[in-house]
């Protein structure tokens, strides 16, 4: 375990860090849910009692969200791939746990309302990552799809939720199973309309000042995109100009963060602490950075958030758990939807691990972010 400081001056140390920020964050987590006990030993606090047996799937779900890209890579020094071996074997275990007919693990997909979320998160992680889920036992990849399956049932809410259902049928797709267009047609279309401009989706018809575009609206839809967009022609017509949008929105991401890592507090789910940066995050993974904005300069900037949303003192309990809060123990940030597990959507900001060391993101010299230059007093362009 780390204090939680992490130094993002040094190109050298910058990964090493990153990484024992995440293996604070997930080992927890992870460890808990290998042996089936994350229900049991997880600290749990919701603000509607009837979602506090949900927080440990949320936990887990978020989580496997942000670090699926790493743990299918083959790269980094022995002591990073001894961890990522390590992790697997956790995620394995866990899976098998929670896809058991019996225990108190067992995902619960196959029950309304906020499991579709979460459904949606792991289907993001199997989605970025494949990997995962072909190295699962046959029995365990056939349960697990099964579970996910089931999340059908639950109708998405006329907003970013029908990207949960066109994320489901987008795994259901990647494994070889039957899925179903019109889910995906219908989120697609409803975002299409529901954008606002200069890289803004409106969460259903109007515009949320908020991160939700990050958290949710702009990954998924291009992830889903990414997968589908040849079967039909509208989609081939949709993917360049969603690219587009998504290349803008990293732009605006990257000029939010300020000089000292923070970011405005405003909107929903600010508990979700640094996976407000998810788009950057993911946008560097998939080198969809726009030329303004330098690789080692986004590395800076994500680091530094994660440094201040993580970082702060109490910002985890004595066993190692995340506490609700956006830069320590801020329970009265809460939204009525929010758990202790809610928070672990933070992994997602670390997106950019399953980039190689010597990817440029990693390999490339340090370099302030723009607002880390501009008010520093360096010239720049406008932004445009």
């Amino acid at each position: 375990m780390t204090d939680g400081n992490i130094n993002t001056s040094s190109p050298d140390g910058s990964r090493r860090q990153w990484l024992e920020m995440l293996e604070r964050l997930a080992e927890p987590v992870l460890k808990a849910a290998a042996c089936g006990r994350l229900h049991e030993v997880m600290p749990v606090v919701a603000q509607r009692p009837h979602l506090s047996q949900f927080a440990p799937s949320e936990a887990f779900c978020r989580l496997l969200a942000g670090i699926a890209p790493w743990l299918a890579g083959t790269h980094g020094d022995l002591a990073e791939q001894r961890l990522r071996d390590r992790y697997r074997g956790f995620v394995a275990a866990a899976l098998a746990a929670g896809t058991a007919l019996e225990g108190g693990d067992r995902l619960p997909f196959d029950q309304p309302g906020q499991p579709l979320v979460e459904a949606a998160f792991l289907s993001h992680a199997l989605v970025r990552s494949p990997r995962l889920l072909e190295n699962l036992d046959a029995p365990v990849r056939d349960q697990l799809l099964n579970l996910i399956t089931q999340s059908r049932r639950m109708r998405p809410f006329y907003g970013n939720w029908l990207l949960f259902s066109a994320m489901v049928e987008v795994l259901l797709f990647t494994a070889g199973r039957e899925y179903d267009p019109m889910r995906i047609d219908l989120a697609l279309r409803c975002h299409l309309n529901w954008y606002k401009g200069d890289g803004h989706y409106g969460d259903g018809e109007w515009l949320h000042s908020d991160y939700y575009n990050s958290f949710v609206i702009q990954p998924m839809l291009m992830d889903v995109l990414d997968r589908v967009h040849s079967h039909y022609p509208e989609w081939t017509d949709w993917h360049p100009l969603v690219e587009n949008r998504f290349r803008r929105y990293a732009r605006i991401q990257e000029l939010m963060i300020g000089a000292d890592g923070t970011y405005p507090a405003i909107g929903r789910s600010l508990c979700y602490r640094c996976g407000a940066f998810q788009h950057l995050a993911q946008a560097a993974l998939q080198h969809r950075l726009p030329d303004e904005v330098w690789p080692a300069a986004a590395r800076g900037a994500l680091g530094s958030v994660i440094r201040r949303t993580l970082g702060a003192p109490g910002t985890f309990d004595e066993d190692g758990f995340l506490r609700i809060g956006l830069a320590g123990a801020q329970p009265g940030l809460a939204e009525g939807y929010i758990s202790s597990g809610s928070g672990y959507l933070a992994a997602t900001a670390f997106l950019p691990l399953g980039l190689p060391p010597g990817d440029s993101f990693w390999s490339d010299p340090a370099i302030p972010w723009t607002s880390a230059r501009l008010w520093a007093g360096h010239d720049g362009l406008p932004d445009q």
